[in-house]
């Protein structure tokens, strides 16, 4: 059975994209749903759904950013009010949208496409330039946010004073992160999704749903044979794993 998430912070929308979908394809799944990205990117990783229906301006994190983070094979559906821009952007053969107000039509049009794909077992396609050029256009959901210049973390009973600067990359464990500077390990009481609105997209990039690595210490990128990217990162010992909707931040590496 095909499972399906649906994420937009108006319920009102969310229900009614729901039943419209109950209409024109009864027998998908519809295992869950999400009121804002941070939420969505939850549960995208922890329900792998074949197909998200992603609202593209929503608290927390955008429905591009979202797609930014999936790791894994669910096809992205971005749900946009951006008309003009939507035509231009999304009118492309990796990615399709609905806008808002959602036709009945246009939906059983993707949904139409949806099934070819979905049956013929085709690979999810590489969307890292289109995302990467939509997360450039479109505002981000943290576009206002202070930006973190120092960080609380702690090594056993000790809290340290960190200036972000030092940090060479964050991983998430569970509920808390960890953060890797030349000095050693330190960890913080705060998922990553959440640190992540409050860093400078621009020295930090998010390679991985797990990972968000500090630009200026990424000494090279290496790819084998079956597609999958590595990173050196200067002053830390193993190699860091790049999910394949970020594999285009470092093509020109």
């Amino acid at each position: 059975m095909t499972t399906a998430l649906i994420a937009d912070d108006e319920s009102l929308l969310r229900d009614e994209l729901k039943d419209q979908l109950s209409e024109v394809w009864p027998e998908l799944q519809i295992i869950a749903t999400a009121a804002n990205g941070l939420e969505a990117a939850e549960m995208i990783a922890r329900h792998q759904p074949d197909v998200t229906f992603l609202d593209i301006k929503m608290p927390g994190q955008t429905g591009i950013e979202v797609a930014q983070g999936i790791d894994g094979d669910t096809r992205v559906v971005f749900v946009t009010a951006y008309d003009q821009y939507a035509v231009e952007a999304f009118d492309h053969d990796a990615i399709d949208y609905l806008l808002k107000p959602i036709s009945k039509a246009r939906l059983a049009k993707t949904v139409a496409r949806l099934q070819t794909v979905l049956a013929q077992n085709t690979p999810a396609p590489d969307l890292a330039g289109v995302l990467n050029l939509l997360s450039r256009a479109l505002p981000s959901a943290s576009t206002t946010t202070t930006k973190l210049r120092w960080i609380r973390a702690s090594r056993g009973d000790t809290t340290f004073q960190i200036s972000v600067d030092e940090v060479m990359l964050f991983e998430s464990d569970d509920k808390y992160t960890v953060v890797h500077t030349v000095n050693g390990e330190h960890l913080i009481r705060m998922p990553l999704i959440e640190l992540l609105q409050s860093l400078d997209s621009e020295l930090f990039w998010q390679v991985h749903r797990s990972t968000v690595v500090n630009s200026r210490f990424v000494a090279s990128s290496k790819r084998d044979d079956a597609g999958r990217m590595t990173l050196t990162i200067r002053g830390f010992a193993k190699p860091v794993n790049v999910s394949r909707a970020y594999q285009g931040l470092f093509r020109q590496m």
